[in-house]
């Protein structure tokens, strides 16, 4: 897998940012996001990148964020009741699609940009926005805040992470070792924003 993960790293800056801006669009659709590691993608490529290659990260995190959530605002304004009743509907559950609504209707914006910080919810709750005809300029805004927000975090700790693995002794893998502490540090600080929300969200 090392030597896997270190063909990855020599490949061009522009294919590395276009695959991980392809990987942000899947976490952002509905199914497909719980399937797609958004958080782990972003830690990788800050690993086998180098230290220049961050604002092109957060570019193609944020782009790839917007793109699957258009989509799926655009399905869902289109589409939203049909979808709900459909066997998509079914896989994602009327409980969840409920509360995603409850949701937006309470925090409107707000919740749009939270949304990638609650699981699950971060792909479910741009298709709910359309199918409530939420403003797509209102949701455009609030959603590129909280892309914003979610690549910031992950870079930062990336970032982080590999300046600890280059002072580890030995042979380790950058890589690796910036996804261990990248996730470790993440969930400590997406837990302590999740519990803050849970008031608007419960």
């Amino acid at each position: 897998m090392a030597d896997w993960l270190a063909q990855v790293g020599e490949l061009p800056t522009t294919v590395l940012m276009g695959v991980l801006g392809v990987v942000m669009l899947f976490d952002a659709v509905p199914l497909l996001g719980v399937l797609v590691p958004g958080d782990v993608a972003i830690l990788a490529a800050v690993g086998v990148g180098s230290p220049t290659t961050g604002l092109a990260t957060f570019t193609a995190v944020v782009l790839g964020c917007l793109a699957g959530w258009s989509l799926s605002f655009l399905a869902g304004r289109l589409y939203g009741e049909r979808l709900r009743h459909s066997r998509l509907g079914d896989w994602i559950g009327e409980t969840r699609w409920a509360a995603a609504e409850g949701i937006l209707r309470r925090g409107g914006g707000r919740m749009v940009l939270v949304a990638p910080f609650l699981p699950v919810f971060n792909a479910l709750l741009p298709l709910a926005a359309g199918g409530l005809r939420m403003s797509y300029r209102r949701f455009l805004g609030c959603a590129t805040l909280g892309a914003a927000a979610w690549a910031g975090l992950y870079l930062v700790l990336g970032t982080a992470s590999r300046s600890l693995a280059g002072l580890l002794p030995g042979e380790s893998s950058p890589m690796l070792v910036t996804m261990a502490v990248g996730l470790l540090l993440a969930g400590a600080v997406l837990i302590g924003t999740r519990r803050r929300l849970r008031a608007v969200t419960g």
